[in-house]
C-alpha cells in the first residue's frame, strides 16, 4: 500500500488522547500501534506590517525560554509533559528497532580507534595534542617535550571533568604563548553559554575568579599578560570583548557592539603582532586591530564597515592580505594594503577576481602564503613563496575530494600541515615543506573494524536545476551496489549562510551505504559549492532555488537509477532542517522518510522575535519580516510551518534539543504537532526532543554515536514502512 492509498489520517481519529503518553489504539488491520499524543490547539492571532496569521501552537514556547536554556528544570509543566509525551511515542513506534539501533551505534563505534590521538602541533619546547582512553567519552589534553614520547603532561582531562554532568561540551581551549597558563571555555548545559577557566601549568590550580557568561570564545594576548574574551548577553549574543589580567582580576571592556545584527569575536594574528577584533554578519564585515607590544590599547579600526563589502585580514611581514569582496568581486580577490596604514584606499590588486573561483581563506608563515579555494564543490590549496611571490598549488588525484588547513603554531615554518579526505577515503593528516615540496604522511584515520577504500565508489554528478542551473551531487556507494533503481537513497543538504558540504569520509555513513544504500550529497544553491556567487543565489528572495534544487536533485537520481522512488530518504539538520521542511511542501510524494535535525522551520514567526539570540544577525540571510513588507511576503511562501497544508507527507523523524539557542526546541515540535493534524498519508510524524543538550545533541562521541544511529534506525524503518508490522 503506498502513501496514496493511506487515507486514514493518523491526526484525524477522534480518540486521541490531549496528551499524555502514548496509549494503544485499535487499527484498521486489527494491529495495535502506539498512538501519538495530540497537542491542544491554542489560537494566537499574530497581526504585523497588515498581515495577520494564526498560531495555533503558539502555547509552546515558553515565556521564560531564556532561563529555560540555563536551567531546564524551570521549563513550563505543560510544556514538559507534552515533550515528554512524544518522546514516549517516538520511543514506542521505533521500538522494534532497538536490535538495529544497536546494531547500527556498534558498526559506528567500531570504526573508532577508541585509544586514538591528534598529530601533536609544535610550539617551541613543547609539542600539543588531545588524545583518548578506551571507554571515554572525551579527550585528553596534554603535552611533552619536543622531539619526545615520554615526559607527558596532562593540561585537563575532560572525561573527568564532564563526569558531574549529563551534558559537557569544551568549547574552545588554548596555552599561553609563554606556555604557563591553559585555558577552556565549558558549557555544562548545551546552551552554549560558556564558563572559561584558566589553569596554572606549574602548580596544576585552576585559578580562581572564572569568566562568566562567554561565547566561549578567547584569545591570550602574545605577551601572555592578558586574556581577551567575548562576552555573550541575556538574549545569548556576542556584544561585548573584556580584557582581564590572564592570571584573573579586573575585567576592562574593550569593545562594545551596539548593532545587534553583528557577530564579534576576538584573535591574535599568526605573526604574533597584532590582537583583532572582528565585527560581521553573512554579508558585513569590520576589523580593529590592536598592536600586541600595547595590548591595553585602544582598537583601531582598519576599514568601516560597509553594507555588502566583506573582508578579512592576514598580516604579512611589512603589509597585510586582504581577501575581499569590494568592487564586484562576487568570488573574492586578494589585495595589498600596508601595515601602517590598512584602510581600504591604499588597498591595491595583487590576485583578481576570477569568477568560479572562490577564494575561501590565507594563511601567512614567516615565508609563504597558503590560500585555500573551491572549485565546483572541490578545494585546493595554493602556495605563495614571499621572496618572489612564486607559487604552485597541490595536486590530488580523486574525483570528489576535500583539502582542509591545520595552521598549527608556529609561524616562522616552512611546515604546512593539511588533511585530505574523500567519501572513500579516510581522513589523512599531512606535513608539507614549501620549499622542497616534499610531503609526510603524518596519520591515517585508523578503521579498527576494517575499511577497504577499493569497496566503493564515489562520482560527481550535475543535475539540472529548473532554471537550467548545474547542480552538483556526491554519490557514494559499495562498488556492487546496483545502479538500477533497486537501492534505497539516501539525499543528504544544508543549503544556507554560505556553509559547504565538503564531500568527505564519515564513519557513519558506511553504515547505510554497508547495507545497499546510495548516499548522495547535494551541493545546492545557498552553500559555496561553486563559490560566493553559490550563496547570494540560495538566500533572502532567492531562497527557493534551496528547495528547488535539492528536489531537483532527488529526481536525478532517481531518472538515472540511484535510487528506488519507493525508497527515498532525506536528511538536513538545522537550515538543512529548513530545507526538509520546504522539500516535502513542495513534493510531499517524492520522499519515503524525512529526517530533520534540530530544523530551523519556523523561520517567519523566529525571523520577527528580536529577542532571540541569531534573529537580527541573520536578517541578511533571510530578510526582516518586522519592516519589508516583501521579505514577510517572500518568507511566509516558504516557511515550512506556515506552509503545512492537508497533503500525503512521508514520515518525519523532527529532533531538538531543549537547550538549544539556534534552533530552539518549540521549532520542531509545533512543526511536528501541525504535520501530524494535516497530514493525509497516515505515515507516522514522529518528535524526539534530548532533555539534556543543545545544538548539537549528546557531548560525547558515544552518546553522539547513539543519537544517529536512532537517526539511521528510523530511514531503514521507513523505507521498510515499518509501522505497518508495529
Amino acid at each position: 500500500m503506498n502513501r496514496r492509498q493511506m487515507i486514514v489520517s493518523v491526526a484525524a481519529s477522534a480518540t486521541l488522547a490531549a496528551s499524555g503518553a502514548p496509549v494503544l489504539a485499535r487499527q484498521q488491520s486489527g494491529v495495535s500501534m502506539p498512538q501519538p499524543p495530540v497537542a491542544r490547539r491554542d489560537p494566537h492571532t499574530i497581526t504585523q506590517l497588515g498581515r495577520t496569521r494564526t498560531d495555533n501552537y503558539f502555547w509552546m514556547k515558553d515565556d521564560n525560554w531564556q532561563a529555560v536554556m540555563r536551567d531546564p528544570s524551570v521549563l513550563r509543566a505543560d510544556i514538559r509533559e507534552h515533550l515528554d509525551a512524544e518522546n514516549a511515542y517516538s520511543r514506542a513506534m521505533l521500538a522494534s528497532t532497538e536490535d538495529l539501533q544497536n546494531t547500527l551505534f556498534e558498526e559506528m563505534k567500531g570504526r573508532i580507534k577508541e585509544d586514538d590521538s591528534s598529530v601533536p602541533a609544535s610550539d617551541g619546547e613543547w609539542e600539543y595534542y588531545t588524545r583518548y582512553q578506551i571507554g571515554a567519552q572525551h579527550p585528553l589534553h596534554a603535552r611533552r617535550p619536543r622531539g619526545r614520547q615520554d615526559g607527558e603532561q596532562i593540561l585537563i582531562d575532560v572525561d573527568a571533568l564532564a563526569q558531574p554532568h549529563d551534558y559537557y561540551d569544551v568549547g574552545g581551549a588554548e596555552h599561553s604563548p609563554d606556555h604557563a597558563l591553559y585555558a577552556w571555555a565549558e558549557d555544562a548545559q548545551g546552551s552554549e553559554y560558556y564558563v572559561i577557566r584558566v589553569k596554572d601549568l606549574a602548580t596544576g590550580e585552576v585559578l580562581p575568579g572564572s569568566v562568566e557568561s562567554s561565547t566561549g570564545g578567547f584569545a591570550f594576548s602574545p605577551d601572555s599578560r592578558w586574556l581577551f574574551w567575548t562576552f555573550r548577553d541575556e538574549n545569548g549574543r556576542p556584544t561585548k570583548i573584556y580584557r582581564r589580567p590572564a592570571r584573573g582580576g579586573e575585567d576592562v571592556l574593550v569593545y562594545e557592539e551596539t548593532d545587534p545584527g553583528m557577530f564579534i569575536g576576538v584573535w591574535t594574528t599568526r605573526s604574533g603582532a597584532y590582537i583583532g577584533i572582528a565585527i560581521q554578519n553573512q554579508e558585513t564585515s569590520e576589523y580593529r586591530l590592536i598592536p600586541a607590544s600595547d595590548p591595553t590599547a585602544e582598537p583601531r579600526v582598519v576599514e568601516p564597515r560597509r553594507v555588502g563589502v566583506r573582508y578579512d585580514l592576514e598580516h604579512w611581514g611589512d603589509r597585510f592580505v586582504v581577501l575581499t569582496n569590494a568592487d564586484g568581486a562576487i568570488d573574492f580577490k586578494l589585495m595589498w594594503a600596508p601595515e601602517d596604514d590598512p584602510s581600504a584606499a591604499n588597498w591595491t590588486e595583487w590576485k583578481p577576481h576570477r569568477p568560479g573561483t572562490f577564494v575561501m581563506e590565507t594563511t601567512a608563515f614567516e615565508g609563504h602564503l597558503v590560500r585555500r579555494e573551491r572549485v565546483n564543490a572541490n578545494t585546493r590549496l595554493v602556495i605563495t613563496r614571499k621572496d618572489d611571490l612564486s607559487e604552485h598549488e597541490i595536486v590530488q588525484p580523486e574525483e570528489a575530494y576535500v583539502l582542509g588547513m591545520q595552521g598549527g603554531y608556529e609561524f616562522d615554518t616552512t611546515t604546512l600541515r593539511y588533511i585530505y579526505t574523500s567519501p572513500t577515503t579516510p581522513t589523512q593528516t599531512w606535513d608539507y615543506d614549501m620549499v622542497s615540496r616534499q610531503k609526510v604522511l603524518r596519520k591515517t584515520q585508523e578503521i579498527p573494524s576494517g575499511h577497504n577504500p577499493e569497496d566503493y565508489v564515489a562520482r560527481r554528478l550535475f543535475a539540472t536545476a529548473p532554471d537550467g542551473e548545474q547542480v552538483p551531487v556526491t554519490i557514494l556507494a559499495r562498488r556492487d551496489t546496483p545502479i538500477d533503481g533497486s537501492a534505497p537513497l539516501m539525499v543528504y543538504g544544508y543549503g544556507s549562510y554560505g556553509y559547504s558540504m565538503d564531500p568527505s569520509f564519515s564513519i557513519r555513513n558506511l553504515s547505510l551505504v554497508d547495507r545497499g544504500w546510495v548516499w548522495a550529497t547535494a551541493h545546492i544553491r545557498g552553500g559555496t559549492e561553486k563559490g560566493w556567487g553559490w550563496f547570494l543565489d540560495g538566500r533572502t528572495d532567492k531562497k527557493i532555488n534551496t528547495f528547488t534544487d535539492f528536489n531537483a536533485v532527488t529526481d536525478h537520481l532517481l531518472a538515472n537509477g540511484y535510487g528506488d522512488p519507493a525508497k527515498v530518504v532525506a536528511y538536513g539538520g538545522s537550515a538543512g532542517g529548513l530545507l526538509m521542511g520546504a522539500i516535502i511542501n513542495l513534493r510531499p510524494e517524492l520522499y519515503t522518510g524525512i529526517i530533520a535535525a534540530v530544523p530551523f522551520v519556523d523561520v517567519l514567526n523566529t525571523m520577527s522575535d528580536v529577542t532571540l539570540p541569531l534573529t537580527p544577525p541573520e536578517w541578511p540571510e533571510w530578510g526582516n519580516p518586522l519592516e519589508d513588507e516583501a521579505a514577510y511576503d517572500y518568507i511566509a511562501r516558504y516557511s515550512p510551518y506556515d506552509n503545512v497544508t492537508a497533503a500525503p507527507y512521508p514520515a518525519v523523524l523532527a529532533t531538538g534539543g531543549l537547550s538549544d539557542p539556534r534552533v530552539t526546541y518549540w521549532e520542531p515540535a509545533k512543526w511536528a504537532a501541525k504535520l501530524r493534524e494535516f497530514t493525509t498519508s497516515g505515515d507516522p510524524i514522529l518528535l524526539k526532543i534530548n532533555m539534556e543538550a543543545g545544538h548539537g545533541g549528546a557531548s560525547g562521541r558515544f552518546d553522539f554515536l547513539k543519537e544517529i544511529a536512532f537517526d539511521y534506525a528510523f530511514a531503514l524503518w521507513s523505507v521498510e514502512r515499518g509501522w505497518e508490522q508495529v
